[in-house]
């Protein structure tokens, strides 16, 4: 049995492939060696989404994200998906505006108080990252 939480990822890496309306051939690639690697490829709910006989909506995408990060998600949580989301986002190297709504959308789920203003500025250091990446790409 794979971990719950290992499949809810691969499904927001997934509805994040989608946000943008299609799957770009990169994306698709990057999607499925991560479930390979994750072994969730041959799951009964990720199967039909990997191979794209069903769509996925920008509204479920979050609502996965909300459901995966919980009520209190810790800074290393927020961090982790970040960074797992930002892998997808990069490997097609474009950034869509529905893509970068997504990154802003996981930043405000980062924990906020004393240590959140800390945390705040590494997930926005995070999102500057990807935004340099990919436009180093189109120089």
């Amino acid at each position: 049995m794979t971990d719950k939480s290992v499949i809810n990822l691969v499904k927001i890496l997934i509805g994040t492939a989608w946000i943008d309306g299609k799957i770009q051939p990169e994306e698709r690639e990057y999607l499925n060696r991560i479930a390979l690697e994750k072994g969730v490829a041959d799951e009964a709910e990720i199967q039909p989404l990997l191979h794209e006989f069903t769509s996925v909506k920008p509204s479920e995408c979050y609502e996965w994200v909300k459901q995966y990060l919980g009520d209190r998600p810790s800074f290393e949580e927020c961090q982790q998906l970040l960074e797992a989301v930002s892998g997808l986002i990069y490997s097609d190297g474009t950034v869509d505006t529905e893509e970068a709504k997504l990154l802003t959308e996981l930043q405000s789920f980062a924990p906020t108080g004393k240590s959140g203003d800390q945390s705040s500025n590494a997930v926005l250091s995070a999102i500057r990252s990807v935004y340099k990446r990919w436009i180093s790409k189109l120089e």
